[in-house]
């Protein structure tokens, strides 16, 4: 994969297939420590110990059509290639984080690549489910959530809109 918002789109549709109705995308990149930290959390079905193990092996795969699943493989070999690393965090019935840390000043780093248009993608490929999306550059912090305005289950406002009207700002 070309770029870290390919694997984003990968790690979201694994979610999707496994059942999840929030996906939660964090990107924190750290300048003065030269790192950059991706995270993607679900509320699917997630992985019992032994699927968990073999998530990042390229001959493994639990879809029933693909004799190999490279999606993990790949996100793990592109955090190690700039000597960071790849944890999947999973428990049956918990959901599935999957962490991958790169070096960001390394040669191999890969660049982001087009994150609005991947989380455009997946919202409008799968508008049932709640992707969350937090970016974090030094102090700088970018957060969009795909909830469709007004209350929430609990009866708060949510959503983009639904932030604007809780603070009174009036929406474009």
């Amino acid at each position: 994969m070309e770029d870290l918002s390919l694997h984003i789109l990968d790690v979201a549709e694994n979610a999707v297939r496994a059942g999840a109705s929030e996906i939660f995308i964090e990107i924190e990149e750290q300048p003065e420590r030269g790192t950059l930290e991706l995270r993607i959390r679900d509320d699917g079905r997630g992985m019992d110990a032994v699927t968990a193990r073999k998530a990042a092996d390229p001959f493994f795969t639990t879809r029933e059509k693909a004799r190999v699943g490279l999606g993990l493989p790949l996100l793990r070999q592109a955090a190690e290639d700039t000597g960071g690393g790849l944890r999947i965090v999973t428990g049956e019935g918990a959901g599935t984080e999957v962490i991958a840390s790169f070096q960001s000043g390394h040669p191999d780093m890969k660049p982001i690549g087009d994150v609005p248009g991947t989380l455009a993608a997946l919202i409008a490929g799968h508008p049932a489910v709640r992707f969350v999306f937090d970016c974090r550059t030094g102090t700088e912090r970018t957060r969009f959530d795909s909830r469709p305005p007004g209350p929430a289950p609990d009866g708060r406002a949510s959503g983009q809109a639904g932030r604007r009207a809780a603070e009174g700002v009036r929406p474009w």
